[in-house]
């Protein structure tokens, strides 16, 4: 598996951001950095989504940054310019992946049924994103569909919450957890970022919980 992906299993939780100021960026990721993840998926759901990116990677080169919401190969390349070090996207779009692989660079593509995960094998993709993961059932869902395709590890994204990642991280096919809680969009506008530290701390704990009895499911 690419060492970026690696790592991101590694953390166990990606803080999934949207930045609509670009000037909040360098805050932000010292806040990830204080609650002990240094990683951040940064959405192109903002016109400043580039920007922010390169604000973040500038001030914190530490950080594992990588840009989400990518929609087109083009998003992908302003993403890449500006300093991200993976792609994800919310579903499967086949020139975003073989733009992606074609340059080496990590891409973990949303799916939602067996029919997606099929199309991403077919790439070669072994992470993909479940996306959006409480809406299409949670971890019953994703368990269910999980059993048919042993090879893969999936990202659940979307009604992920501290409430259940811990049951979402002891599934072994799970690879890690996407989430905008650790650091909603509230508390980047009002400047709290010591709020979005002791998120992140909480869900660092969690994942350290987990992985200290070796992620056995109770």
């Amino acid at each position: 598996m690419n060492a970026i992906l690696e790592r991101l299993g590694e953390l166990g939780v990606i803080p999934v951001i949207s930045i609509p100021r670009p000037a909040d960026a360098p805050a932000l990721g010292q806040a990830l950095l204080d609650g002990g993840l240094p990683c951040a998926e940064i959405t192109f759901r903002t016109q400043a989504a580039a920007a922010a990116i390169h604000e973040l990677a500038d001030a914190h080169p530490e950080i594992l940054l990588g840009a989400g919401t990518v929609l087109s190969a083009e998003q992908a390349e302003l993403a890449v310019q500006a300093g991200a070090r993976f792609i994800v996207a919310p579903g499967f779009d086949g020139r975003v992946v073989s733009w992606c692989l074609d340059r080496s660079l990590p891409v973990i593509p949303g799916i939602a049924t067996p029919t997606e995960i099929n199309m991403a094998l077919e790439h070669g993709l072994q992470v993909l994103k479940f996306f959006p993961a409480g809406a299409l059932g949670g971890p019953s869902m994703l368990k269910a569909i999980a059993a048919a395709y042993v090879e893969v590890k999936f990202v659940p994204t979307g009604g992920v919450d501290l409430d259940n990642l811990e049951e979402y991280l002891r599934m072994p096919s799970v690879h890690a957890c996407g989430g905008s809680w650790l650091a909603p969009h509230r508390l980047i506008a009002a400047g709290e970022f010591d709020q979005v530290a002791q998120l992140v701390r909480a869900a660092v704990q969690v994942v350290r919980r987990v992985r200290s009895d070796g992620g056995k499911l109770p």
